[in-house]
């Protein structure tokens, strides 16, 4: 599932290339059929996004809202080369470009209330400038959940996946099982704090890296990591791997359904 980063650069191209004007919006799929014969030829005003969320604001017409989930995607190119068929839910074309979004978990046309409902129920995103460390800290402090499962509840935190979670516990020297309640309110906003590092460097570049500079391949004479995902990471999916700082290998489990990996030297329990 694409974590945060993906969506607001999303957010970022989509803002560039549609907003401002009057868009086509079609649904070759049917399944959106509806909704965009209501947006067609309506002014894109923004575009917007809220951890996993993306908001395409259509002022009085409504707010898109979608989420991709584990299958959804966006593909995009420049006029006049005409899109690709295939099973589309939403078509935007623009002045100088056309979007399609196909496989998403959620597509709808929502009113602007309804929308910032679905906002306000998000924990806050570490890429919003808007966002404090603060309301995520009120709900860790007080659970006897672990971190792990903690930092993957979009109520709590928005826009960490699977990825993030797993190095930024590596990055601060956290086991995954230490309870919320445990964890120290300092290293709390530290931890905020690199995220919010994090997560803008993988807006810039598409991917997610999260190793130091002395740990990169280029430093150590390792292979580059290999992975459809891109970026270096210090332990997700390198589960049996010789831990980058110690050499421990890196183990594996599953927490609420998702892989969990981690260093047990580097992350003591």
């Amino acid at each position: 599932m694409p974590e945060g980063h993906t969506l607001h650069r999303l957010a970022r191209l989509h803002q560039r290339r549609f907003a401002g004007e009057p868009v086509r919006v079609t649904s070759p799929q049917g399944r959106f059929a509806a909704e965009a014969e209501r947006l067609d030829g309506a002014t894109f005003v923004r575009a917007d996004a809220h951890g996993k969320h993306l908001f395409h604001d259509y002022g009085p017409a409504g707010v898109v809202h979608v989420h991709l989930g584990l299958y959804g995607a966006f593909s995009e190119s420049p006029l006049p080369e005409t899109p690709p068929v295939g099973q589309v839910r939403m078509r935007l074309v623009g002045r100088t470009h056309w979007t399609d979004l196909r496989g998403p978990t959620r597509c709808e046309l929502l009113t602007e209330p309804e929308a910032e409902a679905i906002a306000a129920r998000l924990g806050p995103d570490p890429l919003r400038s808007d966002a404090r460390p603060e309301p995520a800290w009120q709900r860790i402090s007080r659970s006897r959940t672990s971190i792990a499962a903690l930092l993957m509840d979009q109520k709590v935190l928005s826009g960490v996946g699977n990825v993030y979670r797993a190095e930024i516990l590596f990055r601060h020297g956290l086991a995954p099982t230490l309870a919320g309640r445990d964890l120290d309110e300092a290293l709390w906003k530290d931890m905020w704090d690199d995220l919010v590092v994090l997560m803008r460097r993988g807006v810039r570049s598409g991917r997610i890296d999260t190793v130091a500079d002395e740990h990169l391949p280029e430093v150590t004479g390792r292979a580059p990591r290999q992975d459809r995902h891109g970026g270096e990471v210090y332990v997700y999916r390198r589960a049996g791997m010789p831990c980058l700082v110690c050499g421990t290998p890196v183990a594996q489990s599953e927490l609420v359904g998702r892989n969990l990996y981690w260093c047990p030297t580097c992350q003591p329990a």
